[in-house]
């Protein structure tokens, strides 16, 4: 058993890791190493920016007083109180309210990112973490992770703090379940392919050549303090997810198994929850 898991680690994590540290060490003894670099902190610098956006922009309601005031300057009052009624409209149910939340994330997640990828760096977004070519090369790791999540998210859905928290929308009832659950789990999944591309993407591999593998624990800090408000052993377990997602991204180059791990997980949480409380 000693030598499978000592041959498994070596095959998928082992010698990519290796290589990545290898690519970061001749980066910075060769000359464009020893200038200014420009894009550790281009890339920090967004990721900074986005987080902080999406804290202050993640409700439609804390808009209002922004957009009503840029209206009000360039359009007049009633431009104002019609932009005002829309972020209102938004926010006005359950539903409408979450995929706005989905919809910004998505934004800051990526979009943004994307933007300064292909107009600051001129790169290929492949060379971030989206490329599918080889993606399913480590699925044996991936199928693993599933085994162990999947007790453990059953264990955990009928605690209180889980209950209470999943599924961020609140049912009532079987059938505003049926009607609507899968609504909100579309926009759920599109939120972590972003939010996979924007830590294990986006940072990791834009800091790379700089920290090497140590670009991993870089993501891993911001990628705690999201889950800060969450119950605290998703917050804990989210210290582990981050390293192994983040050095999984750097072995694969590729987030896309990562981002079915962590859509899988939450579907699944999210299923358990309203199993538990005999809304399925």
């Amino acid at each position: 058993m000693r030598a499978f898991l000592l041959r498994l680690w070596e095959t998928w994590l082992g010698e990519p890791l290796r290589k990545v540290e290898a690519e970061s060490l001749a980066y910075r003894f060769s000359d464009d190493g020893r200038r200014i670099d420009w894009k550790t902190p281009v890339v920090l610098l967004t990721a900074a920016a986005c987080l902080t956006l999406q804290q202050y922009t993640a409700n439609p309601g804390q808009l209002v007083s922004v957009a009503r005031f840029v209206a009000n300057t360039f359009s007049g009052p009633g431009a104002a109180t019609e932009v005002e009624g829309a972020l209102r409209k938004w926010g006005s149910d359950q539903l409408t309210n979450r995929l706005w939340w989905a919809g910004v994330s998505v934004l800051t997640y990526a979009f943004i990112p994307f933007l300064v990828l292909k107009l600051v760096f001129r790169a290929k977004l492949t060379d971030y973490g989206l490329k599918i070519h080889g993606v399913l090369r480590a699925w044996p790791l991936y199928v693993v992770f599933v085994m162990v999540m999947a007790p453990i998210v059953w264990i955990c859905s009928i605690e209180d703090r889980f209950q209470q928290t999943y599924p961020f929308m609140r049912f009532s009832s079987p059938d505003e379940v049926h009607t609507q659950l899968w609504k909100w789990e579309f926009g759920y999944a599109a939120q972590f392919v972003a939010l996979e591309f924007f830590f294990r993407g986006f940072i990791v591999h834009g800091t790379k050549h700089r920290f090497g593998v140590y670009a991993v624990f870089v993501s891993m800090v911001p990628y705690v303090q999201i889950h800060f408000g969450k119950p605290m052993p998703e917050a804990v377990a989210s210290i582990v997810a981050g390293i192994v997602l983040g050095y999984m991204s750097l072995a694969t180059r590729s987030v896309w198994l990562g981002a079915a791990l962590h859509i899988g997980v939450a579907w699944s949480m999210d299923l358990a929850c309203l199993a538990r409380r005999g809304l399925l």
